[in-house]
């Protein structure tokens, strides 16, 4: 009897731990499977994002088509507007100068003396610039104000103005009345997005629109004393382009990467249609192309871009934006980890609520998880855990993570690079004379891997022959400095 107890309980023991055996085997076996499935939707994305150089060279041409139809006033997704500057800064401007860039839900008031080129150099953010008296703040406005009128807009950031000026001005002599203003890219997002009186665009010579808004800052100057005058209300892209070409004259094009983006560039008088009559026209026009509407048949959009857009403010449009900008970027890695954790549980059998939260993931946090360097990737540990509540990451899960990262920045930055061969091309610069494109944001300043990739990618499409004949450099002065040097081109 004792035999047959021992016997059975012997039985039952083997079988239990076959069981076990068996369970673990499934357990590992549906494990692999899973990674498989995630390792297969990264693969899939990653063959439909490649830029390949002769890719890149095709959407270059495709910018440069639509560059010269958006100029012959033809059907174009570039709206190629010729910007209400009278003229760029030659790099002999001097004088204390002040400038407002307008942000959406705030604005930068910047005071700088330009000294010309030849003044000598201040050393600012690590680089030596013929700048001094350099001060800079950040303002945010109250919603109600967001949402006032445009008069009642102007007079708060004039007052704030008047601040500034109050606070920084003393002991220093002058001040020139010109007050450089410019618009972010992002101010359209903004708009779009609150019921705000105003409508943001060019200001273009001639527009009545442009004139109102102009009219309504000066006239915010005047009734709160501020002895300060607007001539021009430009997009920033285009104040970025004034201070590169402040540096030098072979600064052509200026492109603006960070939460918006755009693109601008000097373009000849001859090649301009869209002028006002009744306006005399300057020898060189800085042209706003508002490349984020860019769209090609050849831009690589996979599935995950296209629910991005369907599901955006602005389904349809913003196409190239929504594949480069700090907006994006993030959302993108999102969706694509999204669909991991429902089709493979890359993070445990339940999906993480947070997870599922529209543009969670923010560009800097992207960034700091794709340029992690440490042995187990902490910092993704951290951000995964921070922004999603996810705990229980895997080392190979976080791997993941970087991989999706990596790609959709390579992808990002690749197309910035065929857009700036493209507007060189445009200009009939790339094998004969140096071409200084300025970059101002971000993306730009703070994503070193996205940087690096951009670079790369024009290296690659010009090759030894002519890739030093493009030199990319990023913009002087720092965030809203462009306004100085609009301030300082005008008469």
């Amino acid at each position: 009897m004792k035999k047959d107890v021992v016997v059975l309980a012997a039985v039952t023991t083997v079988s239990t731990i076959v069981a076990a055996v068996l369970l673990v085997r499934q357990w590992r076996r549906r494990s692999e499977q899973r990674w498989r499935h995630a390792q297969r939707i990264l693969r899939k994305f990653a063959r439909e994002c490649a830029t390949p150089v002769p890719k890149l060279w095709q959407i270059a041409d495709d910018l440069v088509a639509q560059m010269q139809a958006g100029l012959n006033s033809t059907q174009s997704t570039l709206q190629m507007l010729p910007s209400c500057l009278p003229s760029l800064p030659n790099g002999d401007e001097k004088g204390l100068f002040y400038g407002i860039n307008l942000r959406g839900t705030n604005f930068i008031v910047v005071q700088a003396r330009l000294g010309g080129r030849n003044a000598p150099m201040s050393r600012i953010g690590g680089r030596c610039e013929p700048i001094s008296d350099l001060y800079r703040q950040e303002i945010s406005i109250p919603p109600n104000i967001i949402e006032a009128s445009s008069q009642e807009l102007f007079d708060w950031i004039t007052v704030e103005l008047g601040k500034f000026i109050s606070l920084h001005s003393e002991g220093l002599q002058g001040g020139e009345k010109n007050l450089g203003f410019t618009v972010s890219p992002t101010i359209a997002e903004v708009a779009a997005s609150r019921e705000t009186a105003i409508a943001w665009k060019d200001s273009l010579l001639g527009d009545a629109a442009g004139n109102k808004l102009l009219n309504e800052i000066n006239v915010a100057m005047e009734k709160h004393s501020v002895d300060k005058r607007v001539f021009a209300l430009v997009d920033d892209t285009i104040g970025v382009l004034a201070g590169g070409r402040y540096y030098s004259k072979e600064s052509v094009a200026a492109v603006t990467l960070g939460m918006g983006t755009n693109a601008a560039y000097v373009e000849s008088a001859q090649s301009v249609v869209k002028w006002p009559d009744q306006t005399p026209k300057p020898e060189e026009i800085a042209i706003n192309t508002h490349w984020g509407n860019f769209r090609s048949s050849h831009l690589p959009i996979t599935e995950f871009d296209t629910s991005l857009d369907a599901e955006s403010s602005n389904p349809g449009s913003q196409i190239f934006e929504k594949l480069i900008s700090g907006t994006y970027l993030g959302e993108t890695v999102r969706r694509i980890l999204l669909k991991m954790a429902q089709e493979s549980a890359l993070f445990g059998d339940t999906v993480p609520p947070k997870l599922a939260i529209p543009y969670s993931l923010r560009s800097p946090d992207m960034a700091a998880m794709h340029q992690d360097t440490s042995e187990d990737y902490e910092i993704i540990d951290e951000k995964l855990g921070e922004i999603f509540e996810i705990t229980n990451s895997t080392t190979m899960a976080r791997e993941l993570v970087a991989e999706i990262c990596d790609v959709v920045a390579e992808r990002g930055a690749r197309l910035v690079g065929a857009g700036i061969v493209g507007i060189v091309k445009k200009l009939d610069r790339l094998s004969n004379r140096i071409s200084i494109i300025t970059v101002e944001g971000g993306v730009y300043e703070h994503y070193r891997v996205f940087r690096n990739y951009l670079h790369s990618s024009v290296w690659e499409m010009l090759g030894n022959e002519f890739s030093d004949n493009v030199i990319i450099e990023h913009s002087h002065g720092g965030s809203g400095a462009s306004s100085i040097y609009i301030a300082a081109s005008q008469p």
